[in-house]
């Protein structure tokens, strides 16, 4: 929890800032849903190294990588002399490369020290830590940044502020590894974790991954695209940012607190209305009023779905891997190739549109169109959990199961 605190500091960072730098140094918004769509890529590429070096190398290794390799690609992109479509789309595979690495591992652990009861609880907590982290760290950078410019710091070279924030951002990374080696982690028993064949409750989550890797397509990468081409400057992203992350910093704890297994659904389906209203205010207004109502939107509606999704992610790998007797990380791999489908449809579709259309109609439009392809994520959530072989077929006793298996 202390390590993920830390690195909670350095994603508003990666998320908000890496497109804002390059909106400010193109003149091409096609170029920052590529780098994200790189990172994409490189995301299920690392997930199936990880699985084979956690046979030979320490977890908190691994783990620890992933959040350096943040650090070393902001460094790379921004010691580009000319942001091109190579150069970003390398620096953006070694952003997947981190990401990889640490979310394959992070996923991982958090399998392993929680059980289905102190989910919600587990991620309210952690949840809470990334919002307030995302209340204070884009206000700081983003006053530091228009304040570079007003005073004339570093003679008013707001990149030289970008680099300073690349600096930032690689002392933390440093510090939560340091941090993370402390813990006593155990890796994943060894087990061929690559499968082509599985139980049909796992195709429903694979086609649950999708529908939200569709959506990613565009969240990460929207509300800077929208802000800095609607309102204005890396200040006011970072304090609309800031703004809407503090009113649901509590609601998001208390929801952690309080709620159950049974909620989950409930909350998923809140999530889902907030970013679809957000999208319909946005292609109704596209304006900076529309703009800043669909990043309020979303910045309420993805902890929703996060604190609900994850929960109901390990739930399945809980019992799948019990059942099928198979290696944990096998379902964590398989999860990330199915988002990774749909991460290639959202990003392709803005993509396609900016180049083929407009990137009027990308913005406007496309967003509106996935938020309602997304929104079928609630059917196929509640045909998991409302799946009879929870009832029909419970799982094999866990520990006979992994008795079996450490023989084998």
């Amino acid at each position: 929890m202390l390590t993920n605190l830390i690195y909670a500091m350095v994603l508003p960072v990666i998320e908000l800032f890496i497109g804002a730098y390059i909106m400010r140094n193109s003149d091409d918004l096609s170029l920052v849903v590529i780098f994200q769509l790189a990172v994409y890529i490189g995301i299920p590429a690392t997930f199936a190294l990880n699985g084979y070096l956690l046979n030979h190398i320490k977890i908190t290794r691994l783990y620890s990588l992933g959040m350096i390799l943040s650090g070393v690609s902001m460094t790379a992109m921004m010691s580009l002399d000319k942001l091109t479509t190579s150069g970003i789309f390398f620096t953006g595979l070694i952003m997947g490369l981190s990401y990889g690495f640490f979310w394959a591992n992070r996923d991982f652990l958090a399998l392993n020290t929680t059980n289905n009861n102190n989910r919600n609880y587990y991620y309210g907590i952690e949840t809470f830590f990334y919002t307030i982290a995302g209340i204070l760290i884009p206000a700081l950078i983003g006053a530091f940044i228009i304040a570079t410019k007003n005073n004339h710091w570093f003679h008013g070279n707001i990149n030289f502020a970008y680099y300073c924030l690349a600096g930032f951002v690689m002392f933390l990374t440093i510090l939560a590894s340091i941090l993370v080696h402390k813990g006593g982690f155990q890796n994943p028993k060894k087990a061929p974790f690559i499968f082509t064949k599985f139980h049909p409750l796992w195709h429903k989550m694979l086609r649950l991954a999708a529908l939200k890797g569709i959506g990613q397509g565009y969240i990460a990468t929207a509300p800077v695209m929208l802000i800095m081409t609607l309102v204005g400057e890396e200040g006011a992203l970072g304090t609309i940012q800031s703004v809407a992350a503090f009113l649901s910093a509590i609601l998001l704890y208390i929801l952690g607190r309080i709620t159950k297994p049974e909620h989950r659904l409930r909350i998923f389906a809140i999530g889902l209305t907030l970013f679809l209203l957000g999208t319909v205010i946005n292609a109704s207004f596209y304006s900076a009023i529309g703009a800043i109502a669909f990043v309020l939107c979303l910045i309420f509606a993805r902890p929703l779905l996060d604190i609900s999704y994850f929960p109901i992610q390990l739930q399945v790998i809980d019992y799948l891997s019990v059942k099928e007797k198979r290696n944990e990380f096998a379902y964590i791999f398989n999860h990330e190739i199915g988002l990774l489908v749909g991460r290639l449809f959202g990003c392709g579709l803005f993509i396609l549109l900016a180049w083929y259309v407009s990137s009027y109609i990308a913005l406007r439009y496309a967003l509106l169109v996935i938020a309602i392809i997304q929104f079928m994520s609630v059917f196929v959530a509640k045909s998991i959990l409302k799946d009879p072989v929870w009832q029909t077929d419970p799982p094999p006793d866990t520990e006979e199961v992994y008795h079996s298996m450490e023989v084998q």
